[in-house]
């Protein structure tokens, strides 16, 4: 993978483009150091500078000359290299730099001698806490005086006491309610540092570090207040699953001393651990009675608690140790989704035609064998796709080194890992938070691999640390997690319930940046390793995804797939998820389920084409990436001697942008050939792509390289894996689809689309048989690799002997006109705008961009023959294409400043056009195509406006807008303002900026500004999981691309009917009305209000009135969809 990852600065650029073998002279080495460097300024003389310089090279030799001998002492391995000539400065000048590495030398035989030590040392680790605030548990907990022995039953009695000094005075405590304040950025990231330390240490069964921590910080005054109730919660249940009375009590008064009231999570792990030991009754009846109290019912233990088997067995004993008479509540029945507009979905009455997948149920458990053997492995190796070099000897050297170095660095790896364990093993002992039980989650060779995959997949041009680190952390968490559940028996129940869930499936027929040595990028490009490593969860599944049955289990087997995807950082989305009542999910939760359902393969003889042009020089057009031997090069290659400062300039510019070139078109041929290598690794096989959302709702495929959202190039490779025999009509959507993909008739009928089809089918076969060597007729279309498998598939359609009986597994879409101004127009029943996006039956699909360009240039005629000197220039220039980003980002919340940079990139485009008027001529036309919109979509923008206006009210009283979706989803914007945190690292300090929005105030420019497209992003994936829902129980094969939705071509009348049906259902409900009550109940209940300040009372008041002034909607008639063929087409 990492073969084709280079890059060099601008000098390495240079150096690579000049002549190879060839020493540069004296002069022209001089230039190019010059325009390669940073400018400095001397007021040396030539002849000093020319000492210096020699001088300096001089120094640089003597300096590698000496780090060269001290690595080859360290080192063990033989090294055999060239010899290098070269001049020694003057003896005694650079000695400095000798002792300088031999005083590095010695601090680092030091460092190891102090390491070494620390391995050997044993630490004392604290049990006993010091109690501050009251005498009475202080006196509990006293131990034995010098010499007397406690017994076991005295220690009991001892610990007993101590739970009861510490139960009944719960009520003069702070209850932890009370300390919800917010909290600056560093203490809240110490708070979820220690946090996370405690949880690290229950998980891998170190408890006894996780005490001695807890117990050094509760004894220091000053730090108590970093410690929270989840912290001792986390070390108490640590203590209980092991049936550790004695600590565990001791951690339970140290809560108390630190003025915080046990919440049910607290009793929970009291009466467990006593559960498990058996306790005398007495003891667990104080406690229940105390717990009662406090206002939680013995019930909730086991209906507001996440409970293991084992864990509610031992709190159940306990429980009714103390009531005999106690029983479990009643189990609910299963929640049942009550939404009006998912009513026929989870009806029980009526036919239904849900469709099975192609494949037998043999199979299947076939399948689910093979995905689970990958997602316990720790990665997938998959062969490359790149073309394979000659086996020189420089190859086979190359690989040979490759080889030899890795065995090398996981020797070191692994040493400065049990390094690395030992220094914050001795931290830890110190009673801080570290590391150290993180590194004990994976054995040390897990570890080390993990960093070597980590290392081979580094580009040259470097990393930030804090990304890999984050990156690493991932990894390593995702692996311990598959590793528990090997452990316990979870992979044994998973195979019991996946086997039934088959059965209803299967056929009826059965920072800083870490960056490589430049020697080592060149390395690997010379050994051109054939194999490509990826992670599990990259690469599609190879069974039917496990259903989404809640907000954390569904899409992989094993491997931990997070519902809604976010932001690093935030959390309030999990929060609201939790929040959520079971059934308000459910049609979120099936529909990312039916979409993952759908069964893809790859098409073959698609990808022989695709490779073979990938493996020569590639084709931009075609969006195949070349490889780096076709990246750009500078015109002039060198500069004469006695170049001026302007000529240098101009070359150090030319060299930049080849540079940015190069790396831009080095990234594009990594991406293809990670796609290409999946491909290919995928070939006659059937695969899965789970699926999960964004904050808004809208649906993404989990696995990043290979699916059918990305490129022109990565959708023509796929087909559905079932396919779906033609009938009366498929055979005409094939050539509707395949014109559709050129681009060439968007403003015909249908039947004139047809028709265009029938007169250029010579060209089609011609494509089809002939797609590199014949007249390339696909190649001018707008998705030419699209439009190349669609020609393939309807020449097999029409050289079949039955057209209708062809079984076709090609993809048909039908893609919504302009989905957001369509959504703002049914919002505010907008007569002229619905008109313009398709909404009304016509006899012509409508152009919403060609009209406002028509609009556009009705305005610059206007202004021209009043002699404005801007409108006259642009005479003739106004086109659909100049208006259409801007047309279709708006909706999305794009700005003037936005639109005016996007209309700029399109006139710089036009070669006729006098480029010193971009910058005058991109103001003036984005105010136009505002004003145009204005006047043609009046009630869009006034829904934008109210939106905006109620987001910016509500940020400016201190709160994140929310919603909730018509289906039920709850979402939260994630915009909140941003806390540089420092955290200290071996290698360097990071400083990375939070937006941890449980503390952080919100970001009210992005919240006002992103409040209108997330809304109507909101809607438009409301309307296609309701077409995915209703499209399965019709039988349907669904998949969407936003608002693009794919079926087989015979299916394409049923889908546009469930699209039309589903369009017109979500804007009869009271979508506006909905918001406004549930805005105004939420942040403007007396409840929201009671802690505001009175300015912020005043913003709100002001927002209620907004939301009770809704905007004025038209009289357009929804129904009309229903009899529009261009709505979706």
């Amino acid at each position: 993978m990492s073969a084709l990852r280079w890059t060099r600065g601008a000098a390495g650029l240079g150096r690579a483009l000049s002549s190879s073998g060839r020493r540069r002279p004296t002069s022209e080495e001089g230039t190019l150091s010059g325009l390669c460097s940073s400018r400095r300024s001397s007021a040396a003389s030539p002849r000093e500078q020319d000492a210096q310089k020699e001088w300096g090279h001089a120094e640089l030799l003597e300096v590698l000359e000496a780090r060269v001998r001290q690595l080859q002492a360290e080192s063990r391995s033989k090294v055999k290299g060239k010899k290098v000539q070269m001049d020694r400065p003057a003896k005694g000048r650079s000695s400095r730099w000798s002792q300088k590495l031999e005083a590095e030398k010695e601090m680092k035989r030091k460092r190891q001698e102090f390491l070494d030590m620390q391995q050997k040392q044993t630490y004392t680790l604290h049990t006993e806490p010091r109690i501050w605030s009251r005498k009475d548990l202080a006196d509990c907990l006293q131990p034995s005086k010098k010499g007397a022995a406690r017994s076991s039953e005295e220690e009991e009695q001892r610990l007993a006491r101590a739970l009861q000094a510490a139960l009944p005075k719960l009520g003069s405590c702070t209850p932890a309610s009370a300390k919800a304040v917010v909290v600056e950025p560093n203490t809240l990231f110490l708070q979820q540092k220690f946090l996370a330390f405690f949880e690290c240490c229950a998980c891998t069964s170190n408890m006894a570090l996780a005490h001695h921590v807890l117990i050094t910080q509760h004894s220091k005054c000053d730090k108590q207040p970093l410690l929270t109730l989840d912290m001792y919660n986390t070390v108490m249940l640590g203590w209980a699953r092991q049936g550790a009375f004695k600590e565990l009590v001791y951690v339970f008064v140290m809560l108390k001393d630190a003025g915080l009231s046990p919440d049910l999570c607290s009793y929970a792990a009291a009466l467990q651990c006593m559960g498990r030991r058996d306790q005398d009754v007495h003891i667990i009846r104080r406690c229940l009675k105390e717990m009662v109290e406090a206002g939680f019912q013995p019930q909730q233990l086991f209906t507001d608690l996440d409970l293991a088997g084992d864990e509610r067995a031992a709190l159940l004993r306990a429980v009714r140790k103390a009531e005999p008479a106690f029983s479990l509540p009643p189990q609910a029945p299963d929640p049942v989704n009550t939404s009006t507009l998912l009513k026929e979905i989870y009806a029980k009455k009526g036919p239904k035609s849900y469709p099975k997948l192609h494949l037998p149920l043999e199979t299947l458990r076939d399948l689910f064998d093979e995905q689970l053997r990958v997602e316990l492995s720790p990665y997938v190796c998959i062969p490359s796709v790149e073309k394979a070099p000659v086996m020189t000897k420089e190859v086979t050297e190359a690989r040979k080194t490759l080889k030899t170095l890795r065995e090398q660095w996981e020797r070191e790896l692994l040493r400065v890992l049990q390094q690395t364990k030992a220094t914050t093993a001795c931290q830890a002992h110190e009673g801080q938070p570290t590391l150290y039980p993180f590194l004990c989650l994976l054995s040390e060779e897990e570890f080390v691999s993990m960093l070597m995959q980590v290392l081979q997949v580094l580009p040259a041009q470097g990393e930030p640390l804090l990304h890999l680190a984050h990156d690493l952390g991932l990894r390593v968490l995702n692996r311990h997690m598959v590793k528990q559940k090997q452990v316990t028996n979870h992979v044994q129940k998973l195979g019991q319930q996946y086997s039934e869930y088959l059965r209803l499936l299967a056929s009826d027929t059965q920072i800083g940046i870490l960056k490589p040595h430049p020697a080592f990028t060149q390395l690997l490009e010379t050994a051109a390793e054939p194999t490509l490593i990826f992670e599990t969860t990259e690469v599609p599944m190879l069974c039917p995804p496990l259903p989404w049955t809640s907000p954390h289990a569904g899409a992989y087997l094993l491997s931990s797939t997070k519902l809604m995807r976010a932001m690093e950082g935030t959390t309030q989305h999990q929060h609201l998820l939790k929040r959520c009542a079971p059934a308000q999910l459910h049609g979120a939760l099936d529909a990312l389920t039916q979409l993952g359902n759908c069964a893809w393969r790859v098409n073959g003889r698609l990808l022989d084409l695709v490779l073979q042009i990938f493996r020569d020089k590639g084709c931009t057009h075609l969006g195949v990436p070349p490889p780096r031997s076709e990246a750009p090069r500078p015109a002039q290659q060198q500069l004469p001697p006695g170049s001026s400062p302007l000529q240098k300039a101009e070359l150090r510019k030319e060299l930049a942008r080849c540079l940015k070139a190069a790396r831009e078109m080095h990234s594009l041929r990594i991406e293809s050939l990670y796609r290409l290598s999946l491909a290919q690794h995928l070939r006659n096989r059937v695969f899965w792509l789970p699926h999960n959302m964004d904050f808004r709702g809208r649906t993404y495929p989990c696995p990043p390289y290979f699916n059918h959202l990305g490129s022109d190039l990565a959708r023509a490779l796929l087909e559905f894996a079932e396919g779906r025999p033609l009938g009366p009509q498929g055979l005409d959507w094939l050539k509707i689809h395949l014109v559709n993909m050129t681009g060439l008739r968007k403003c015909d009928s249908l039947s004139m689309r047809l028709a265009f089809a029938d007169e250029i089918m010579e060209e089609i076969l011609d494509s089809a048989d002939n797609p590199l060597t014949g007249r390339k007729w696909w190649m001018e279309a707008d998705e030419p690799w699209q439009t190349l498998a669609c020609c393939m598939e309807v020449a097999r359609a029409v050289r079949s002997p039955d057209p209708t009986a062809y079984v076709s597994h090609l993809p048909i879409h039908q893609d919504g006109s302009c989905n957001g101004l369509q959504h703002y127009a049914a919002l505010g029943r907008d007569s002229a705008g619905a008109a313009s996006v398709n909404l009304t039956p016509s006899d012509l699909p409508q152009d919403v961009y060609r009209e406002v360009a028509a609009q556009v240039e009705e305005f610059r005629q206007e202004d021209a023959k009043e002699g404005l000197r801007v409108a006259q220039v642009l005479k003739g220039f106004i086109t659909r294409k100049v208006v259409k980003q801007t047309v279709m980002t708006v909706v999305y919340g794009v700005t003037r400043y936005g639109g005016r940079l996007q209309i700029e990139k399109r006139l710089r485009e036009i070669s006729d056009f006098p480029q010193e008027f971009v910058w005058e001529a991109s103001h003036y036309l984005v105010r136009l195509v505002f004003k145009s919109l204005q006047e043609m979509f009046s009630s869009t923008r006034a829904i934008q406006h109210w939106l905006t206006e109620s987001a910016n009210l509500i940020s400016h009283a201190g709160w994140p807008v929310e919603w909730v979706t018509p289906l039920g989803i709850p979402i939260i914007q994630p915009y909140h303002r941003e806390a540089k945190i420092q955290v200290k690292g071996g290698i360097q300090s990071l400083t990375f900026t939070s937006s941890v929005d449980i503390s952080q105030k919100p970001n009210t420019l992005k919240q006002k500004n992103g409040f209108p497209p997330n809304f109507i992003h909101s809607l438009d994936s409301s309307h296609m999981m309701l077409t995915a829902l209703y499209c399965y129980r019709r039988g349907l094969t669904f998949v969407s691309v936003h608002d693009c939705f794919w079926t087989h071509a015979a299916d394409i009348p049923v889908m546009n009917e469930v699209c039309r049906e589903q369009f017109v259902r979500l804007h009869s409900q009271p979508i506006l009305e909905d918001l406004a009550k549930f805005l105004e109940k939420r942040f403007c209940s007396a409840s929201s209000t009671r802690s505001l300040k009175p300015s912020e009372r005043v913003l709100v008041a002001k927002l209620q009135e907004t939301l009770r002034s809704l905007p004025e909607t038209g009289t357009f008639d929804l129904q009309q969809v229903m009899r529009s063929t261009y709505f979706f087409s």
